[in-house]
């Protein structure tokens, strides 16, 4: 039988807090009590778990398309190695590829690993895929997701509430005819900021049209592939687009363009993640900043003070965005 410390506070008198301080070698409790309290440790056979000496950033991968090598999770990567390194913590890379044939082997590595704490970047990781990892027996935190099935540790972007105001700019801009270019990989944050747009439009008391949502692989060039494929059909148009992200957003202005539409005149557009590119596109695009590398730093702190604290409360840390306008917005007349 697997000793724990409630345990070892039953045999020896000592509070669960006292032990957990005793056996930590962490201030507070006299060397007469820890002495006592590790004799009786010892007597039962209790051990120790290992002492965390690095943090894993796992990057999660199923369709490859959403994660890639973007500026996105650079500055993301970017964030958590800085934090980590300051913190007096490693970072190791670790790739996890669901269609992967090593899939297996490498997530049983990873369910195993007992000296490295883990942070999850689950921006691919469905809801049904989700479960496996809460039993992990590291310190555990879920990045750029959320779940409502599972519990988990997560830092998170607020997906929902940014694009349901950039939509109701759009909708104080004078537009009320707008569409929606929604990536087809449906990934968790994905599908929050479509709610976004649905529940703006429909708090305005305008009726999402279906046939004004359009489905674009989210990479730039298959963005502009079957966006230039749509248009070649002759599609009815809105005025105005809100898409999933600026990959997106910028692959279809390529091809609206290239369709001879002018940008913001004849169709306006915002994107989301406010990428470097956003700013020296053609107009500049208007779109959503997320934080980035602040999101990595606070995630590395929620997993340190997990490690340091040992706490079974569950947390869900959610960043706001800052809407960022440019130039790809016209005013209705």
């Amino acid at each position: 039988m697997k000793v724990n410390i409630s345990e070892i506070s039953r045999i020896s008198g000592f509070s669960p807090a006292t032990v957990s301080n005793a056996l930590n070698n962490k201030k507070g409790v006299s060397r007469e009590t820890a002495d006592k309290i590790f004799h009786v440790a010892q007597e039962c056979g209790y051990q120790p778990k290992a002492k965390i000496s690095s943090i894993k950033f796992v990057v999660y991968r199923n369709s490859g398309l959403v994660v890639s090598d973007t500026p996105f999770f650079s500055s993301l990567i970017a964030g958590v190695e800085s934090e980590s390194r300051s913190s007096g913590y490693e970072t190791a890379i670790f790739n996890l590829d669901k269609n992967s044939p090593d899939y297996e082997k490498n997530l049983n590595l990873l369910m195993t690993d007992s000296r490295s704490a883990i942070l999850l970047l689950a921006t691919e990781l469905s809801e049904e895929e989700a479960p496996v990892f809460q039993k992990v027996s590291s310190p555990l935190v879920i990045l750029d997701s959320w779940f409502e099935n599972s519990l988990f540790n997560s830092v998170l972007i607020n997906n929902t509430d940014s694009v349901n105001h950039a939509v109701q700019y759009l909708i104080r801009k004078g537009h009320r005819k707008i569409g929606y270019l929604q990536s087809s990989v449906r990934i968790q944050n994905f599908i929050y900021r479509q709610m976004g747009y649905q529940r703006a439009m429909l708090d305005s008391g305008l009726q999402p049209d279906s046939k004004l949502t359009f489905s674009l692989t989210p990479t730039m060039d298959g963005a502009y592939n079957d966006m230039d494929r749509l248009l070649r059909q002759h599609p009815e148009m809105p005025t105005a687009f809100m898409a999933d992200n600026d990959i997106i957003a910028l692959g279809a202005m390529k091809a609206l363009q290239g369709h001879g539409y002018r940008i913001p005149d004849d169709i306006s557009l915002i994107g989301f993640d406010d990428l470097q590119f956003c700013s020296i596109s053609t107009p500049p695009l208007t779109s959503i900043h997320v934080f980035k590398q602040d999101m990595g730093k606070i995630a590395v702190r929620r997993l340190i003070e997990l490690i340091d604290s040992g706490t079974q409360v569950k947390t869900k840390i959610q960043i706001c965005n800052e809407f960022v306008e440019r130039a790809s917005v016209r005013q209705m007349e």
